[in-house]
């Protein structure tokens, strides 16, 4: 099996299928009031989660055929996912239900898995047309229009903490975890943007005490581990890991900016 490439072009090549997957999601976004289905698990999805999905699909299919693809709309069984090297796992619409609440906190989500890492990522939020980028060994960065910002090397020193936290899913483990924590900024927000915060050192920590999937996570821990952040399993030191059970549910996990360990 030929891998795909870390660097720069792979990058490149991800952003633009999630730019042209951001365009069919403001097509759908821009009609107002959308249809929303049900699927087995309760959660929700749109015309706009289903044309984002063709899109990344047929355009990671194209550009990188001999890898395989996992998207939260096309889930492939265990006994043939369980032997893939490398593969795409992507969230065509993550935080639909922030799409339906129209508040623009709803991202794109494509990452690389190599041996259970997620070594490759980029988050695309196309209300606020942030790109957030990141591979291992090679970087991350945001691209907002015509302006590069690099993420990463500089430690933020606080008094206070900034802890993000979801906008829509809230637990009782993590309100005690934060009755427990001292003095802090929370900061509600939805999607993967969490991750991408602490990548550019808007926020310290993201505890995550409560359920997601694994493609919720993995393009935006690639960013963030790749800006010399962290995700690690909640009360462990090992990093959150990919395609080693039947199941594609995290455990919980922690997820820190780039320096906190030192701060």
């Amino acid at each position: 099996m030929t891998l795909v490439a870390l660097d720069k072009q792979t990058l490149a090549t991800l952003g633009l299928i999630a730019r042209k997957a951001g365009d069919a999601i403001m097509a759908v976004y821009r009609e107002g009031a959308v249809a929303v289905t049900q699927k087995s698990d309760d959660s929700p999805v749109t015309a706009a989660d289903l044309a984002s999905h063709r899109v990344i699909v047929d355009a990671l299919n194209q550009a990188f055929p001999a890898t395989p693809v996992l998207s939260e709309e096309e889930v492939i069984d265990w006994e043939t996912r369980r032997h893939w090297q490398e593969y795409f796992l992507i969230d065509p619409l993550d935080g639909t239900k922030e799409f339906i609440k129209r508040n623009g906190e709803f991202t794109v989500n494509i990452a690389l898995i190599r041996e259970g890492a997620a070594v490759a990522g980029v988050v695309y939020a196309p209300v606020l047309d942030n790109c957030y980028l990141g591979a291992k060994d090679v970087g991350a960065w945001l691209e907002r229009g015509s302006d590069i910002q690099h993420l990463g090397g500089a430690e933020i020193k606080r008094a206070v903490p900034i802890i993000v936290g979801s906008r829509s899913h809230q637990s009782a483990e993590m309100a005690g975890y934060l009755a427990g924590l001292g003095e802090h900024e929370l900061l509600s927000v939805g999607s993967s943007l969490k991750f991408c915060m602490l990548a550019e050192g808007r926020a310290d920590l993201y505890p995550r005490l409560g359920p997601t999937s694994e493609w919720d996570t993995a393009a935006a821990q690639a960013v963030l581990e790749s800006a010399g952040g962290r995700v690690v399993v909640f009360g462990e030191k090992r990093p959150l890991d990919y395609n080693s059970k039947a199941d594609i549910l995290n455990p919980w996990f922690m997820a820190t900016a780039p320096g906190w360990d030192s701060n």
